[in-house]
């Protein structure tokens, strides 16, 4: 029987941090076990946000190198750069045509950006472009190209993997059933990743912890995270505490329960907690550090991983977007003579 697809992709607008390793690389890449799992590198998506070419470049090979030096299998898994793939962006023009105005107004980010706006006397628009708006259609395509079955995100991400099954629904319910609706897969336990602030990690707070930071740096920002002021001697909530939320994921079972039962008998203080942190993080991520370096020298390897990623990648899409043309009377390309 053949193996269901899980899709992941990662856009290249920042350093990857522990956030994108808990909610996104660390379960997609344990879904290679059970699903024929596809990787992708969002680079038309980040044109919304980034406006340099060198810095995209750059990011992009970044994150492949991060993937790879990972655990990431290029010969097991397709892995791929997004602007590799033609097909993508057809099939976003297609899929348009499916969408509805109002399912894209709902759109979180469309709706923050609107937010934001009107809340400072602006217009409701003000910077606000095509790309932005029409993301979830582009994203929807990223999704249904392939047959994707589930989609690992965040919590914050849910939404768009919902909007990406209502525009197949909606073309199906057109055209007949051509696309597979997709299912988000959620861990629940790793949806929210404090950074070293409380929030949510994310680089727009500036309170992240960069995967393959080196140790120098790595170790002052696990000093630094917040904790409460409770002394050493008192016992302390485990539930409540972002050091725990963040040694519990990288520390064995059996030193995360015996960090738990320390929280609450007190006795310690958090400085304590922060050495074994960052221990944690350097056994976790130290000898992967050492293979992202040796990949970030050789561009031209990650260069030539992407490109035979998409032709294997196109070697899947291009037959479901035959399919989806000839489903809504599209004569495809390749027909011509």
């Amino acid at each position: 029987m053949t193996r269901k697809i899980s899709l992941s992709g990662i856009k290249p607008t920042g350093t990857l941090h522990l956030g994108n390793y808990l909610g996104m690389i660390r379960p997609a890449l344990e879904l290679v076990k059970e699903y024929r799992a596809i990787y992708f590198i969002a680079d038309a998506h980040a044109l919304n946000q980034l406006r340099d070419a060198a810095r995209l470049e750059s990011l992009t090979y970044e994150i492949a190198a991060h993937l790879l030096a990972l655990g990431l299998d290029p010969d097991e898994v397709v892995f791929f750069r997004q602007s590799d793939v033609p097909e993508i962006f057809e099939l976003t023009v297609i899929l348009a045509a499916s969408t509805s105005k109002g399912l894209l107004n709902r759109a979180h980010a469309y709706k923050a950006a609107v937010d934001a706006n009107l809340a400072a006397g602006r217009d409701m628009d003000a910077g606000v472009n095509a790309g932005l708006y029409t993301y979830p259609v582009l994203m929807a395509a990223d999704i249904l190209l392939y047959g994707s079955h589930v989609v690992p995100v965040g919590q914050d991400q849910r939404q768009h993997v919902e909007m990406a099954a209502d525009i197949a629904q909606t073309f199906n319910h057109a055209y007949g059933e051509v696309l597979v609706v997709p299912e988000a897969l959620i861990r629940p336990e790793v949806a929210l990743v404090p950074g070293t602030d409380g929030r949510k990690m994310s680089k727009s707070y500036a309170n992240v912890i960069p995967i393959f930071a080196p140790a120098r740096q790595l170790r002052k920002q696990i000093m630094g995270i917040l904790t409460d002021s409770r002394p050493p001697e008192q016992p302390k909530d485990p539930a409540a505490c972002n050091l725990f939320a963040l040694y519990q994921h990288f520390a064995a079972p059996d030193q995360a329960e015996a960090m738990r039962q320390r929280y609450l008998a007190g006795g310690f203080g958090y400085g304590e907690v922060k050495a074994e942190l960052f221990e944690a993080l350097e056994a976790r991520f130290g000898a992967a550090r050492e293979r992202y370096e040796n990949y970030m020298a050789d561009r031209l390897f990650l260069e030539k991983t992407l490109l035979r990623g998409a032709d294997r990648a196109r070697a899947i899409g291009g037959p479901l977007l035959e399919r989806v043309r000839a489903a809504c009377g599209l004569r495809y390309y390749t027909a011509r003579g």
